[in-house]
């Protein structure tokens, strides 16, 4: 091959897309060992590639294979055949129904040949259509063969991707291949004669896309997260990598190769892990993981195809993430041996111990990092224990107590600490630490507080305003600060209650009641705030809780409010209870009486005690008319003293049946409506609907009104013609039946009288006798000519086929006479003696006519 990169060709390296083919610098194309060629034509891809300008150039390279059955060593006869003509003739030319001569001079015909596979290299640049084989048939010297090709590719989706000449048989491709979208076509090739019929039986086309390298190798994962523990030795399996490549995997082409490109950070050294190039597993190559040091690398992994060659090969690059997992490889130690209390009553503290495998890497719930302290001495007060480490915290020690800088300013301990896991094997150190710890407490501002909370105080309801209920004080627990505490509310529901701001001394602001909503189980609770002038001010709450005893301060209420009962005595009765707000003994048994007056109550109303909370009220005569009674009861409680109150119960009297249910007739009459209500409410139903008809009334007649609405103006003085209205012109031509001789003005009736009977059509001409018009002299006399037009104007009259006879309109009457009067009287006259000034009288309409007519004389 030659190649001409304008450059003088330095430094220009060949390859091919086949491992059996190579190229020398000279562009000599020979075979790398011996290989059998198992097709006709061989196919080829020569890359001319320069490193410099990384530009690369293809082009296609075909070898056309020769039989060795046709030579023989022997040559044709005849004209010499160029070498290029034999071999475009042995490959080009495709012969699948070659005939053969027999030696007796019959011909036998022999099996079809089985066409060796095409070979298409794909990503080609054309030009296109681009010529592939030629099929023939030897009996296209005797007939004329038409051949076609038939499959995917031809005529089945991928449409006409191929196509053949149907005379010649040259089949082309018309389009560039993609190995990657199709890898391989497999066609049928057909031979017929002009008629369409077969020739030749179906010959098999196979045709293969040759793969070029025109894809890179991707990962299935841009990011692989890994892990491996620190102090891990040479050799130790971290993670695998797996990059695909869409390009044939039999070839170089789709050969993936992996390499390590960069480490990140490179400490202690900067190949610290290896990857196996073929299957992309990364293991480490150097010791000297330490977590406590490098917690995480960053590998960039590089997979190039073409079997890894980075001069001709496609590549693509992913990042593995390795941590380095914590092994417990480092004692806890402390770093101090003073801790300070903030605080008093915090019930935590954080010993300061530092361990390498822990404050680093912060791993949450390792036991490589969960420390164990334990005290080696006894603390004199028990202030202090020890517990296992919770979270990422440092060892946490609880208090046993809280510690009061008043009572203590200082503590001192010996702490022990250690990991809960052993170390990893071959770390040659102590697991354990011990130190001093000295406690300092430090003085803070300390809320006050009440002694007693809740402080509880009983006392009856019912105590007048300003009465003192007790002093609610508080504690200052600072006694080394001189401070004031001041007192105030912070939650009154009632607001019942006052506090003084010094002593804290308890009045009452309003009447304490038991009864009142905000009274819970007896007990009234109230929160009061205390606060110090400390820096930064203190305060604390108290609550206090008042228990009020219950007063007979309720008289009580009779239940129900209504009922109903019979209008005559039977065992119907009313059940009657009271309710009161007081608590025992305040409360029942109570008392239920009827009052003196009116005396009615009595007589007509009985009640009966049932025992000390129910009574019965029931009908004392025989008959009661139904109506509705308002019955007054006096309730009285057993409270010291009692209280009594007199209830009125609103009682139906009805009428019953047999079962003693009141019936629907007795309920309304007991509801008290009576046969005049109901009359009085059939009189307000009828004039409320006489009112509707009215409405209806007046509105249509307002609707005719406005239709017939005249004149607002005397029609005598109206100079406007008169506008009528004309509701219908009459019926078409064939709706009416007319007598159109009725329009004629005849001097005799001869004719009408003597009309057939029935319906005459309008649109037809009558059928009757013409009458004779007279006949024009042909040279008139001038005293003639009135006489000659009276006589056809008579003829014209009796002649009842003269038109109108298609047509009849008939109007609506419009009246007679005209409110504008007659213009035959209107004369024009040039005098000048007319008065038109009455003009300006008719409004700005005729103020142009008053002045163009108007001041004659003047003008």
């Amino acid at each position: 091959v030659k190649f001409n990169n304008c450059a003088g060709n330095k430094g220009v390296r060949y390859e091919t897309n086949s491992l059996d083919f190579k190229v020398r610098a000279d562009g000599t194309l020979y075979a790398a060992h011996h290989l059998q060629v198992p097709s006709k034509q061989l196919i080829l891809v020569v890359t001319a590639w320069d490193p410099q300008t990384l530009g690369r150039w293809e082009t296609m390279v075909r070898f056309l294979v020769a039989e060795k059955s046709q030579h023989n060593g022997h040559k044709p006869k005849g004209r010499k055949a160029l070498p290029g003509e034999l071999v475009q003739q042995q490959s080009d030319t495709l012969l699948p129904w070659r005939q053969h001569q027999s030696a007796n001079g019959l011909r036998r015909q022999k099996r079809d040949w089985v066409i060796p596979p095409i070979n298409v290299p794909e990503n080609s640049r054309g030009p296109f259509p681009q010529q592939l084989v030629r099929i023939r048939s030897d009996k296209d010297k005797e007939i004329h063969i038409r051949y076609s090709i038939t499959g995917v590719g031809a005529d089945q989706p991928p449409m006409e991707v191929f196509n053949i000449d149907p005379v010649s048989g040259r089949m082309y491709v018309t389009r560039p291949m993609d190995r990657e979208e199709r890898a391989s076509y497999h066609l049928r090739a057909h031979a017929v004669d002009m008629n369409g019929n077969k020739v030749e039986n179906p010959i098999d086309l196979y045709i293969y896309v040759i793969d070029m390298n025109d894809n890179r190798p991707e990962f299935i994962n841009q990011v692989y997260n890994g892990s491996v523990d620190e102090g891990s030795k040479p050799g130790t399996y971290v993670m695998t990598v797996t990059a695909n490549d869409a390009d044939d995997g039999t070839t170089a082409n789709g050969m993936v190769r992996y390499r390590i490109v960069t480490q990140t950070p490179q400490s202690p050294s900067q190949n610290m892990f290896t990857i196996n190039s073929e299957t992309g597993d990364i293991v480490t190559v150097a010791a000297g993981l330490d977590r406590e040091k490098v917690q995480q690398y960053i590998v960039i992994v590089q997979a190039t195809d073409m079997e890894g060659n980075l001069n001709y090969g496609l590549s693509n690059t992913a990042t593995a993430i390795i941590t380095v997992t914590d092994v417990n490889d480092n004692p806890p130690e402390f770093t101090t041996s003073t801790v300070k209390q903030p605080q008093k009553g915090v019930r935590t503290l954080a010993v300061t111990t530092r361990d390498l495998t822990r404050s680093l890497m912060g791993q949450a719930g390792s036991r490589n990092w969960g420390g164990l302290g334990r005290p080696t001495t006894t603390c004199t007060h028990s202030h202090f224990s020890f517990s296992q480490p919770m979270g990422p915290r440092e060892e946490i020690q609880h208090f046993a107590a809280a510690v009061d800088y008043e009572m203590n300013r200082a503590f001192m301990l010996t702490v022990m600490v250690s990991n809960q896991a052993p170390l990893a094997s071959g770390i040659q150190m102590s697991f354990q630490s011990t130190a001093g710890v000295t406690i300092s407490v430090t003085d803070v501002n300390e809320a006050p507080y009440f002694p007693t909370n809740h402080k509880l105080i009983r006392l009856e309801e019912g105590v007048p305003t300003g009465t003192v209920l007790t002093t609610f004080s508080a504690v200052d627990p600072d006694r080394f600060m001189q401070q004031a505490v001041r007192y105030s509310k912070l939650s009154d529901p009632a607001n019942w209650l006052n506090i003084n701001a010094t002593n804290g001394q308890i009045t009452t602001a309003a009447v304490l009641d038991r009864e009142s909503d905000y009274i819970k189980n007896n007990v009234y609770e109230a929160t009061f705030l205390a606060a110090d002038n400390g820096i930064p001010p203190a305060s604390g709450t108290g609550t206090l809780q008042i228990y009020l005893i219950d007063i007979n301060d309720n008289a009580p209420e009779l239940l129900p409010k209504e009922a109903q009962i019979c209008e005559k005595p039977n065992l119907n009765v009313i059940n009657i209870t009271a309710a009161d707000a007081d608590i025992d003994p305040n409360v029942g048994p109570f008392v239920f009486e009827l009052p003196s007056v009116p005396s009615a109550v009595r007589k007509n109303w009985t009640i009966t005690r049932l025992n000390g909370d129910y009574a019965q009220l029931s009908l004392r005569i025989m008959y009661l008319e139904a109506g509705v009674y308002d019955v007054p009861i006096i309730v009285t409680d057993s409270g010291n003293p009692p209280l009594y109150n007199t209830s009125v119960i609103k009682v139906k009297v009805c009428p019953c049946d047999e079962n003693g249910d009141c019936t629907t007739i007795g309920a309304v009459a007991a509801a008290g409506l009576g046969t005049g209500a109901i009359i009085a409410i059939l009189i307000c139903i009828i004039i409320l609907l006489t009112m509707v008809l009215l409405f209806v009334v007046w509105m249509k007649r307002r609707e005719k009104e406005r239709h017939t609405k005249q004149l607002l103006i005397d029609p005598e003085d109206d100079v406007r013609d008169n506008i009528l209205k004309y509701d219908e012109e009459g019926g078409g031509e064939e709706d009416q039946d007319y007598d159109l001789s009725q329009l004629q003005q005849p001097e005799t009736m001869d004719h009408v009288l003597n009309k057939t009977p029935g319906v005459r059509r309008v649109d037809e001409r009558p059928i009757g006798a013409e009458p004779q018009y007279p006949i024009r002299p042909v040279i008139p006399h001038p005293g003639d000519i009135g006489d000659f037009i009276n006589e056809g104007l008579r003829a014209a009259d009796n002649d009842p086929t003269a038109p109108p006879y298609d047509s009849l309109l008939v109007f609506d009457y419009e009246g007679s006479g005209s409110t504008a009067g007659s213009v035959s009287s209107l004369n024009s006259s040039s005098s000048g003696d007319q008065d038109y000034d009455y003009l300006n009288d008719w409004g700005p309409r005729f103020k142009k006519l008053a002045d163009m007519y108007g001041g004659g004389e003047e003008d």
